[in-house]
């Protein structure tokens, strides 16, 4: 949205402790409910960042506006139902928990608790980021990490949602794909962004219209 500004690099280093945070827990607490102790074990059903927080994935999302946590380990054959499903809800929990958040603090902005003005900048020059801005950042970056993380590649959760909604057949045959999934995901952000314009950026754009109702 904007350079990084010192207001810009605050700013995000808020929506990183929390939107990162809320989201990995999202995905712990949602495995434990539905039986699998693992994250619990390991220690990630907890609001404490450092918990959650990758250091190359904290860089990256405070210098560029991406970035990733630590992913939660589960184990879907600890869990009630069938594993599949099972961990197609686990990995859906948390690009909810980023909905769920962009709703939460873009009401502000909805009912004219506060100004707008954010999504234009920090406005008025100032070194600290305003309550604008610092809400427009929340709301935005929160939807992007929604859209993004719903792309059906792995490792992302969008693939383990198509993979738990898929005939077993049809996921059989998509595991081969799994060991080069970061690479293809490489290869879509950075040598062909159209797919995050049309995939992440414009779904979001129009969300964000929605939500500030416009």
């Amino acid at each position: 949205m904007q350079g990084l500004d010192l207001a810009t690099f605050l700013a995000r280093a808020v929506v990183l402790l929390v939107a990162f945070t809320i989201h990995e827990l999202a995905h712990a607490v949602t495995a434990d409910w539905l039986g699998d102790s693992t994250p619990r074990h390991m220690g990630r059903i907890t609001l404490n960042p450092l918990a959650h927080l990758d250091p190359i994935g904290t860089i990256a999302l405070l210098v560029a506006g991406f970035g990733w946590a630590k992913p939660v380990m589960v184990n879907p054959y600890n869990m009630r139902g069938n594993p599949r499903t099972s961990m197609a809800i686990v990995a859906a929990a948390g690009p909810l928990s980023n909905l769920l958040m962009a709703v939460l603090f873009v009401l502000p902005m909805r009912f004219g608790l506060v100004s707008m003005d954010g999504f234009l900048g920090n406005t008025g020059g100032q070194l600290m980021p305003s309550l604008s801005f610092l809400l427009a950042q929340f709301v935005w970056i929160n939807l992007i990490l929604m859209l993004f993380n719903l792309i059906p590649i792995p490792p992302l959760d969008g693939y383990k949602v198509l993979t738990g909604i898929l005939p077993p057949e049809m996921t059989y045959r998509l595991r081969p794909l799994e060991q080069y999934g970061f690479m293809i995901l490489l290869v879509v952000v950075f040598l062909v962004p159209s797919v995050l314009s049309v995939l992440v950026m414009e779904p979001a754009t129009s969300l964000l219209i929605y939500l500030l109702g416009f």
